[in-house]
């Protein structure tokens, strides 16, 4: 993606989210303004600061729940909204808590402006998120596109291409002899010796080159070829089977740099930041809530077989440092020394301890763990040290999921991969969904992971 591209694009989107917003939030407060004329009579300055603080919190919040972005549809825009206004409430009440003013506010206008508030903002979402989605097909249908190359790499452009709100792919177009594999989704057009001609007919506003870093002196005779011709030429490079982290292209004092593998961390530090503070706040209170049962738990470990209540396990946690990772015990006192993972019908498992692992209880005490700062609620699930040196070496970019905090859940985890892997390409399997989250991350795919989890606590391969 070229940076102008890229300048445009970033533009629009911020049109698209201020626009929106500016409608949205204004009605909020005309709403707020009327309830409380027609309840008290007459605006206080405590709804003013109310409606000062609702500007000023919903811009990160709706901003970090990408409530307006053009990719979603009508459902999801519409959920995202209905968390983000439920944040910004949260945040509201907890402000009014802490600085003990919730006593001068009407209850009554409070609760209707909650419930009327998120109504009247989607009757506005619904109407402005069409006619942007309208607006940028439009767009998207007059740049009309070809991709040269036919690897792997192409074909997953043009996937990704034949997305809705996406530029219009006409087809491949082969850059040697050997074509690769089959088109699927878009015809091949010609060869690479037919560009211009194919350009010309087709009305093609943008080329995308698709191929090897070996392959740069014809990369560097088609950009040439190409300048004296109207299209915009983006070259995505075929990186083939290497294993890409938070992948991006940036700019260096405006010289071109393509970032390989870079930490989140450096990255999003802010984002992650809000995880983290998100994350602790919530195991905090989870703690809390579920004192009860973890009682209960360590009482009844405790009575059903000798040792100690918690197991403690040496795990590799974020860049590889050594944590103590807290479970309830669910095996006999036995040598961890070994690399073995729980099995089916496995001996060393107490009876207690098999309920435990299949309902996930045994996980609990790790809340802990990322209250204390040394895990989060969602990421890479940490495995033995143990088993780490034995996979690092067998499995493709293992160690490579050690780039966040390892997490209590993740997509790995939602997704199927639990339980024993006695195969590597099963462990493979599961790597590649910790990669993949790596890659993806956001707090809201957090937040669906966190949804999703209690659904797959009771799978048949847990044990």
């Amino acid at each position: 993606m070229t940076s102008q591209y890229a300048a445009q694009m970033a533009h629009r989107r911020g049109l698209t989210f201020w626009g929106q917003w500016l409608c949205a939030i204004t009605l909020v407060n005309l709403l707020l303004i009327l309830l409380v004329y027609l309840r008290v009579g007459s605006l206080n300055s405590e709804y003013r600061v109310v409606m000062i603080l609702t500007v000023l919190g919903s811009v990160p919040v709706y901003s970090t729940m990408q409530v307006y972005h053009k990719r979603h549809g009508m459902l999801s825009g519409l959920g995202r909204l209905l968390v983000g206004w439920l944040i910004l409430l949260a945040v509201l009440i907890t402000i009014a808590f802490i600085t003990q003013t919730s006593a001068i506010f009407s209850r009554q206008v409070i609760i209707v402006w909650g419930v009327l508030g998120f109504f009247i903002q989607a009757a506005s979402f619904l109407p402005l998120h069409w006619l942007a989605r309208l607006y940028s097909r439009k767009v998207c249908n007059e740049r009309r596109s070809v991709i040269i190359g036919t690897c792997l790499t192409a074909h997953e452009l043009a996937k990704k291409l034949s997305r809705p709100n996406r530029v219009l792919a006409l087809g491949f177009i082969a850059a040697t002899d050997t074509a690769g594999p089959a088109p699927s989704i878009l015809p091949l057009l010609g060869h690479v010796d037919e560009i211009r001609e194919i350009i010309t007919r087709l009305e093609v506003r943008r080329v995308y080159i698709v191929l090897p870093m070996a392959q740069a002196a014809t990369i560097e005779a088609l950009y040439i070829d190409l300048l004296d011709m109207n299209v915009d030429v983006v070259w995505i490079p075929d990186f083939g089977s290497m294993v890409l982290l938070n992948q991006s292209i940036s700019e260096i004092e405006r010289m071109p740099a393509i970032y390989l593998n870079e930490s989140l961390i450096s990255s999003h530090p802010g984002s992650l930041l809000c995880k983290e503070l998100f994350e602790r706040s919530l195991a905090g209170v989870a703690i809390i809530l579920l004192s009860p049962l973890l009682l209960i738990v360590a009482i009844a470990v405790k009575v059903t077989s000798p040792g100690p209540v918690l197991f403690k396990q040496n795990r590799h946690g974020c860049n590889a440092e050594v944590i103590k990772v807290w479970k309830f015990r669910s095996m006999r006192v036995h040598d961890d020394s070994e690399v073995r993972q729980a099995t089916r019908e496995d001996e060393r498992i107490t009876p207690i301890g098999s309920f435990l692992r299949r309902s996930s209880i045994d996980e609990l005490p790790q809340l802990f763990n990322v209250l204390f700062g040394k895990m989060a609620l969602v990421g890479p699930r940490p495995h033995a040290v143990t088993h780490n040196i034995y996979y690092t070496g067998k499995v493709r970019a293992y160690m490579a999921r050690h780039r966040l905090k390892p997490g209590i859940t993740g997509l790995a985890q939602i997704s199927g991969y639990r339980g024993e892997t006695e195969t590597l390409e099963k462990m493979q399997l599961r790597v590649a969904q910790d990669l993949n989250y790596i890659n993806r991350w956001s707090l809201w795919l957090d937040i669906k992971i966190l949804v999703k989890t209690p659904f797959t606590l009771f799978s048949k391969n847990i044990y």
